[in-house]
């Protein structure tokens, strides 16, 4: 008996990136792998895909959202994307299931044995709900820690929009996220959380509910309720002062505005908690994504 057949699972085929059937989102990808190895039924490769992705180490409130958000999107047709990891993947996949829908679960290590452990009834649940486990390992491969950055970029590329629905400032979903923009897909954040925050603030759609994706989809993403500030208050000044592009340190702020160094401090914090400035290491910022826009307008 073979470990896959051990595992509860079958033998998994090969899809070429050359072959009818391959992902056409993903096989646009530069980088697109040239094999998946599948477990299970792929979806036609036309078929709407949103990737809902986040934090393993979820709020009970965001993996509500995330499960609420894929079972409405699958409940209208939708394949979900994640990655089959613990917290809000897991959540994803979940309500996909719930709505009776298809997911697909991108992993980072040999199909043979998914990872994690843990979620494999999910993984068996996914494959007897018509939705498949896709990897571009070879069999037998362990996870390691670049395999979960190929994981993401490749959830991205597959994706017609990403949505990181929880999320830490240095969380993995981050990667998956930069790679949406990489490859041109549609990018929507849930607030609530500082990497998803930070998303909100360079430009990212505000997603809460399907219908907040359709309208990003559609060329009308809805952003934060965010007032821009009066010109000639600190906040203002200071805002005026910072550039989308080059980075700008306090010192360099307060140099630009007149203001004293604390009211530049001060500033700089309220613009970061509205979303209009953006840290960078070194105690520098820039104006974020949301700002311009509404500088524009």
């Amino acid at each position: 008996m073979s470990r896959s057949q051990r595992a509860g699972g079958t033998a998994p085929r090969q899809v070429l990136r050359d072959q009818v059937g391959y992902p056409i989102g993903l096989g646009d990808a530069p980088d697109a792998p040239e094999r998946l190895f599948v477990s299970g039924s792929l979806p036609a490769p036309d078929a709407p895909r949103v990737a809902i992705v986040g934090a393993r180490a979820a709020s009970a409130n965001g993996m509500d959202a995330a499960r609420t958000l894929a079972a409405e999107l699958a409940g209208q047709g939708a394949v979900i994307v994640s990655g089959g990891a613990i917290g809000i993947d897991a959540a994803a996949h979940r309500g996909a299931l719930d709505a009776g829908g298809r997911t697909v679960a991108v992993l980072a290590n040999g199909i043979d044995a998914p990872y994690p452990a843990r979620n494999r009834p999910l993984f068996e649940a996914i494959r007897s709900q018509g939705g498949a486990l896709v990897s571009p390992f070879l069999p037998g491969t362990p996870p390691r820690r670049w395999q979960f950055v190929r994981r993401n970029r490749i959830i991205a590329a597959w994706a017609d929009a990403v949505v990181v629905v929880e999320a830490e400032s240095a969380s993995g979903a981050l990667y998956t996220a930069r790679a949406a923009l990489e490859f041109g897909r549609a990018l929507g954040a849930r607030p609530g959380t500082p990497g998803c925050e930070a998303l909100i603030a360079q430009g990212a759609a505000v997603v809460e509910t399907a219908a907040d994706l359709q309208e990003a989809l559609s060329g009308r993403p809805r952003r934060p309720d965010v007032a821009v500030p009066e010109p000639d208050s600190d906040l203002g000044m200071v805002l005026a002062a910072l550039d989308r592009e080059s980075a700008r340190s306090e010192d360099e702020l307060t140099a630009r505005t007149g203001l004293g160094a604390r009211a530049v401090s001060r500033a700089l914090m309220g613009l970061e908690l509205e979303g209009l400035a953006v840290p960078l290491p070194g105690r520098a910022y820039v104006r974020s994504g949301l700002a311009n826009e509404l500088l524009a307008t």
